[in-house]
């Protein structure tokens, strides 16, 4: 990920449009008239080959004979010329190009790289930044920057608006235009050659004058660079998108369109709740969601009161919120006695609230007043259909005082046209989101609901006592690369049972044998009743195939069986590889929930870990759901409860529920597996058996896969860097000092209270008691991709932490150290500090940066003593500064090869 020189090109001082030409329909006329028209104030220039004069300005004949360096380049030139242009902006000094042209996944020569490849070879040693190819450029109103061919300009706002598609961004900046919608940013991303959604949500996510981010997505290209953006970008501000291909001819129709995979549905709605982002299905639910939670009211919970004049407009609300699976607030006998004084006899008497429709303004005011203090409501859609009762304007001017003052949402719904316009517009001329339509009213409400869940996710922490998960590792490694070595895709049941449980999953007893006989001779050993299953390479699905005996009672059932099984399956697959047979004792357990647990591989992000109802028939139930791994015990936890299997595993009328801490314990260990072991491409449990008593794995498979060379990609989100822990000795004390996790909310939290005053004024640069609960889980649940924070332990209390927040381009990192009371002057800040450098330094971070205050002596001295410069800044603090290593050269990101 990189926001290098994205400077230039949001924000140019100067801009070059090249490939100009008078002709009818030239694009690199149209942008140049539209930088015009838009109010451009730096320089502008056109290059063409052709010199001469259009609309009054000069056309030079090469990028090297133009008077300075653009700031950005807009190219609009045939496919073959754009690499050689590129090269020439370098040299001139350009840093940032917006290239509209197509084609350029075309080659020059059959065995050769394509012009994209070779653009971006140009642009990799001036760092230069690429908008495109195959765009329509963007518009930035702040800036009076249009740089496209869009038929119209953007307005003025705070939204800012990247898409993949260029025929859709023209649809919706027409569109918007006429809806008095206004933009910060409009980006058309094309092909996403350089600069891609990561780059984009970096940049965006610090920009000021961005309220929220709205995406049109196709595809993901770098899926753990663009989850670390997303992540960071949507703890600041709200993220919504639209992607295309939720069904499968649509996911297939993108991927075509756009040159890259378009992943699983059920992963990416995976991805996007892991980054805290809200995903919508239209591009009418984009805006509606960014009119929502652009405007932010404090959230209390998702029960809904709906307020309406009309029993129909409630009824509608209220089936499009059972819907959605939206909750409508259950009100109290207080409420309902409330609303009996200020209500006719006639009204609802329940939620939905029907004042009828001959409510005057006082109605209004005074229900929606008893709502908004009624503690068992945590919102309130407020809807009005025109009657000549009283002026829909009268009722908005009555109740927009209270709307105001509300705290907690409340949404309004103005049905109807002109007659109702005039209150519509007082409600958001005050900042009021409105909606047309009882339907669009509650879609708002449940966007709501799903962004605050998806928040509430990244502020979440875990227990204190997380799985102390201890695999055998290198045994399943052993089994796995063995496998593979000699050319197999699958395991057999033998080998998959053995690497379940070297990961402490329980599992049957399973042992491979060659034929009956020795099946007989396994089965006294292990005890009947067993089945006896077959093993083949080419047989995945052996019940299938005929491939399965279960409650064989005796040898002589047992060797029939093997005779039958070998003749079955030689008619079901002709001429099978049978390598013999697995021998299991059978497992009864009366109130045993059949379940599958395992792990896939998504193209764009990853393994993934799946979980739901099990058994033969688990294609049709269709109850599964799906994480990205790495998990914890609270994310497991919510996985399961994602399915509809979850009610019954929790227990009913005279069923017992399962052991829940065994279960989530399984799920854990196979998430541990999916970022352990990358020679793993599918595993399924199946059934996974769940009970009182706990789990067992009565059958199971892996599908092998040949890591590639750089496998640390391959998952969407860094996993936890157990490489990082250590034991350091301080003053005769061995400290174990590792990176944070999340689940150290609460170490974190009595770490903090148990400091004094003036230390915490010293960190935080101001007097406060305590650290609250979301800024305690954004130091917990950090980004290993970009931060790091390290903490030493003292008998499980927290000694001391060190924290580094890197910027996106690795250029620069910004410390904090704080030391407990009982710790200081002991060497326990300068062992911290060290360690943070070295970890720097091998992460190749350019420079170290931090301030304190100037009466910090010992921060000052720890500094110096670690080889910081140390000044005072203009506002007085102390400022440090340490060099560590040559700034990464960004053009050798992934983004670019």
């Amino acid at each position: 990920m990189s926001i290098r020189n994205l400077d230039r090109l949001f924000a140019p001082r100067s801009v070059a449009v090249l490939g100009v030409a008078s002709r009818p329909g030239n694009v690199g006329a149209i942008v140049l008239r539209n930088l015009r028209k838009g109010g451009f104030q730096g320089a502008l220039w056109a290059v063409d080959r052709q010199r001469g004069e259009i609309d009054g300005i000069e056309v030079w004949p090469e990028v090297a004979s133009l008077p300075a360096a653009p700031d950005l380049a807009v190219i609009c030139t045939p496919a073959a010329a754009v690499p050689e242009l590129i090269a020439a902006l370098g040299r001139k000094g350009t840093r940032a190009a917006v290239v509209v042209t197509a084609g350029l996944k075309q080659r020059a020569a059959e065995d050769g790289p394509t012009f994209e490849q070779q653009m971006l070879d140009a642009a990799r040693p001036y760092l230069l930044r690429i908008l495109g190819p195959n765009c329509i450029g963007e518009l930035v109103p702040a800036a009076c920057l249009n740089a496209s061919f869009a038929p119209g300009n953007a307005a003025p706002g705070q939204l800012a608006f990247v898409t993949q598609s260029g025929a859709l961004a023209t649809a919706m900046l027409d569109w918007a235009n006429g809806q008095g919608i206004g933009f910060s940013h409009f980006i058309s991303l094309g092909d996403s050659a350089d600069v891609d959604f990561g780059d984009v949500l970096d940049y965006l996510a610090s920009d000021p004058g961005t309220r929220a981010i709205l995406m049109y997505m196709e595809s993901v290209k770098h899926a753990r660079k663009f989850m670390s953006a997303a992540r960071a970008a949507a703890r600041n501000k709200p993220v919504i998108l639209v992607k295309a291909g939720r069904a499968p001819d649509g996911a297939r129709a993108a991927a075509s369109h756009t040159g890259a995979l378009a992943g699983s549905d059920q992963v990416f709605d995976a991805a996007v709740r892991r980054a805290g982002m809200l995903r919508v299905d239209t591009l009418d639910g984009l805006f509606d969601a960014a009119q929502t939670l652009s405007r932010p009211r404090k959230w209390v919970g998702e029960r809904l009161a709906i307020l309406t004049n009309g029993g129909g407009a409630g009824v509608l609300a209220a089936d499009a919120l059972a819907f959605g699976q939206g909750q409508l607030a259950v009100l109290s006998a207080a409420t309902l006695g409330a609303l009996d004084g200020c209500l006719p006899a006639s009204w609802s008497h329940g939620n939905p609230v029907d004042i009828v429709g001959d409510a005057p303004v006082e109605r209004y005011r005074d229900a929606l007043r008893v709502l908004l203090a009624a503690p068992e409501v945590d919102g309130v859609l407020f809807m009005h259909a025109p009657t000549a009762i009283v002026p829909a304007p009268q009722i908005a001017s009555t109740c927009l005082p209270l709307v105001q003052d509300a705290g907690k949402p409340v949404l309004s719904c103005w049905l109807g046209g002109a007659t109702v316009e005039p209150a519509r517009q007082a409600f958001a001329g005050a900042g009021q989101a409105c909606y047309a339509t009882p339907e669009r009213g509650v879609d708002a409400w449940m966007q709501l609901v799903h962004y605050h869940r998806n928040q509430a996710a990244l502020l979440q922490l875990p227990d204190a006592q997380p799985n102390d998960i201890r695999p055998d590792r290198a045994c399943a490694t052993d089994i796995l690369e063995e496998a593979l070595a000699s050319g197999r895709e699958w395991l057999d049941a033998a080998q998959t049972m053995a690497v379940l449980e070297a990961y402490g999953i329980p599992t049957v007893p399973t042992v491979k044998v060659r034929d009956g006989e020795e099946a007989a001779s396994t089965a006294a050993k292990l005890g009947y009743p067993v089945a006896l299953k077959i093993v083949a390479p080419e047989i995945v699905h052996k019940s299938d195939a005929g491939g399965v005996a279960l409650n064989l009672a005796n040898g002589d059932a047992l060797r029939t069986a093997a005779v039958l099984m070998r003749q079955g399956v030689a008619r079901a697959r002709p001429h099978p590889h049978v390598l013999g047979f697995t021998v299991q004792p059978m497992v009864h357990r009366q109130h045993a929930h059949e379940l599958i647990l395992g792990i896939a591989t998504d193209p764009l992000f990853g393994p993934v870990v799946v979980f739901g109802a099990g058994g033969t028939a688990v294609e049709l139930r269709k109850d599964t759901a799906v994480d990205l791994p790495p998990l914890n015990a609270l994310l497991a936890r919510e996985l399961v409860g994602r399915t509809r299997v979850a009610q019954l595993l929790a227990g009913y009328r005279d069923q017992p529920g399962v052991n829940q801490p065994a279960l989530l314990d399984a799920v854990l260990r196979v998430s541990r597996m999916a970022a352990e072991l990358p020679a793993i491409a599918e595993l399924d449990i199946n059934p996974l058996l769940a009970d009182p008593d706990g789990v067992i794995a009565l059958d199971a498979r892996i599908r092998l896969r040949r890591p590639a060379a750089n496998e640390e990609s391959r998952l969407a989100l860094r996993p936890y860097p157990s490489e990082l822990e250590e034991r350091l000795q301080v003053g005769g004390r061995e400290l174990p000092v590792r990176p944070i996790r999340p689940e150290d909310g609460a170490r974190l939290a009595a770490f903090y209270a148990e400091c004094t005053p003036a230390d915490m004024r010293l960190r935080f640069f101001l007097s406060r008691r305590e650290v609250p609960l979301s800024e305690l889980a954004r130091y917990c649940q950090i980004d290993y991709e970009r931060d790091m924070t390290f903490i030493a332990l003292d008998a499980g209390r927290i000694a001391g932490e060190v924290r580094a927040v890197c910027d996106p381009d690795n250029v620069e990192a910004e410390f904090a150290i704080q030391i407990a009371s009982d710790w200081q002057h002991r060497g326990l800040g300068d062992l911290l500090m060290a360690k943070l450098l070295a970890y720097l330094r091998a992460r190749g971070t350019a420079q170290v940066v931090g301030q304190c205050l100037q009466e910090n002596v010992a921060m000052a001295a720890l500094a110096r003593g670690s080889g910081f410069t140390v000044r005072t800044a203009p506002d007085g603090v102390l400022a440090f500064r340490l060099g560590l290593c040559a700034p990464e050269r960004v053009g050798s990101r992934a983004s670019r090869a």
